[in-house]
């Protein structure tokens, strides 16, 4: 378990560089999406390939993200069935979801991406649009984020399994969505936090 534990950490570090590096292109997509706005509204000059960079950036933020959104525990849930669980019932359910939905869900979405990424590349797709992008970068961040996504299902599998046996402690103590809410609303109900 130790190796694969090491692997887990691995894979974690790689998704949480990736997942802080991503955040910085919200601020670059704002950046173009102003200037191209200004430039249009004040100079009558305008170019799709600005607003298919922007396109590119939400895409590739949304995609490079998803893996680390998963790592830290921040994507959606159905809390009525979750969240008024045991968190042992909790594991049991993120277990069995990550290995029966999400690992066969990102490979079949690798597999079935791979020859259109790769097609694209070859033809060097262009957009349709007059000035536009190539198409296959956008492309290769759907594979790129589905695969991070598979690595990073594998490492919260690896974790599961060692929270579940004892070996690590769980770095989500928080359960539900609103589990800091509850959390301080019981702190201030102690005695001597009035």
């Amino acid at each position: 378990m130790r190796g694969l534990l090491a692997m887990s950490r691995f894979i974690d570090r790689v998704t949480a560089f990736i997942g802080r590096f991503v955040a910085w292109l919200v601020l670059a997509a704002v950046v173009i999406s102003a200037g191209n706005a200004i430039l249009r509204k004040a100079f009558s000059i305008s170019s799709n390939a600005w607003l298919e960079l922007q396109w590119y950036l939400f895409g590739a933020v949304f995609m490079m993200a998803a893996a680390y959104t998963l790592q830290t525990n921040d994507h959606i849930r159905i809390d009525i069935l979750y969240a008024a669980r045991s968190k042992r019932t909790q594991d049991w359910i993120d277990l069995v979801g990550h290995v029966l939905f999400l690992l066969p869900f990102t490979v079949l979405m690798i597999w079935l991406l791979s020859p259109y990424v790769w097609r694209s590349f070859l033809s060097g797709e262009v957009s349709q649009n007059a000035g536009g992008l190539l198409l296959w970068p956008a492309k290769l961040m759907l594979l790129a984020g589905f695969t991070l996504l598979f690595f990073q299902g594998l490492s919260e599998i690896v974790k599961r399994i060692a929270i579940m046996g004892g070996l690590i402690a769980d770095p989500h103590r928080h359960t539900g969505a609103h589990a800091p809410l509850e959390d301080a609303a019981l702190r201030q109900g102690e005695p001597g936090n009035d």
